[in-house]
């Protein structure tokens, strides 16, 4: 029964993903913003609703008796792995995926600073409430940068000016609810698997629970790149690990305090620190990440797999 729980749980959580992200781009497009920051603040705060809505419920449980803290911050760390390892790889496969430099060094330096900064609250053992409202405060703070040039925005928006239609938003919001409801089925899942097989709560959520997670980003990712989008795949990624590494971990600690698993802290950090760097290195140097590039990060992705497999079984 539990294995149902967690799959049920995951179908849920991306099928109200897909809902809640066809509303967000209708919306996106009344408010005329390019598809870079389409990608990179929408769709990626959409395709994350799954890891936000995980880590409120388990900061909820954690109120209580249970000690969900490996579920939270493993779900964050491995979908950013998955999402910058296997997704981008996937969609560099299909199409060569370019991006301005100006923008790497923009939103790369977010990235890499955001991972840091999430290892240095976390460096003690534990995210209290104040890093917690911290981690919060920089995500919001580079939300609003996003929307604050301009220069950014198109000339796009609806003939009416209103920011989207009925349709729109009723979507936003059922597909909001189905991920709330269906996150209660995937922490509790997750727990229920990891207590059955006698393995971490940390290795559910890292391989199983973070990489279901990431279908959103998948599914838009691919698509977008299939398309010849490559600003929007690129952007939904980045945005994506941004959201990821500073929100789900920072609104769970300004709820109740987290604890932070010293395993995850000496190796899915560095790892996601370095396999970040690894990306930007591709768009800097090489002009972008083409099929060799791809085959390097999927590479490293699966490696890192199969060692955690390997430590498990």
């Amino acid at each position: 029964m539990e294995y149902l729980s967690l799959l049920i749980g995951l179908a849920g959580l991306w099928f109200g993903t897909e809902i809640t992200i066809r509303g967000g781009v209708t919306v996106a497009e009344r408010l005329g913003v390019s598809e870079f920051i389409v990608g990179v603040a929408i769709l990626s705060i959409g395709s994350d609703l799954p890891e936000l809505a995980i880590a409120v419920d388990g900061a909820l449980k954690n109120l209580g008796e249970l000690d969900t803290a490996d579920v939270i911050v493993g779900t964050a760390l491995g979908s950013s792995l998955a999402q910058i390892g296997f997704v981008l790889g996937v969609a560099a496969l299909l199409s060569y995926l370019t991006l301005p430099q100006g923008i790497i060094y923009r939103h790369g330096s977010v990235l890499l600073g955001s991972v840091v900064l999430l290892g240095v609250f976390g460096f003690d053992g534990y995210v209290t409430r104040t890093e917690g409202f911290a981690l919060v405060t920089v995500y919001l703070i580079y939300f609003a940068a996003l929307f604050g040039d301009r220069s950014k925005r198109t000339n796009r928006a609806g003939d009416d000016g209103a920011p989207g239609n009925l349709s729109a938003w009723s979507n936003l919001l059922i597909g909001l609810a189905i991920v709330i409801l269906c996150a209660e089925l995937t922490v509790d899942g997750a727990i229920a698997v990891a207590a059955a097989l006698d393995i971490s709560e940390a290795f559910i959520a890292v391989i199983i629970i973070g990489l279901g997670t990431s279908l959103p980003e998948l599914s838009i990712s691919v698509g977008a790149a299939i398309r010849k989008r490559a600003r929007m795949s690129v952007g939904n990624l980045i945005g994506s690990n941004i959201f990821d590494t500073l929100m789900p971990v920072g609104v769970a600690a300004a709820i109740a305090g987290l604890r932070f698993n010293s395993n995850l802290l000496r190796f899915e950090v560095p790892f996601l620190f370095i396999l970040s760097l690894v990306v930007l290195f591709f768009f800097v140097r090489k002009r972008g990440i083409q099929k060799g590039e791809a085959v390097t990060i999927l590479a490293l992705y699966c490696g890192y797999v199969l060692l955690k497999f390997s430590k498990v079984f």
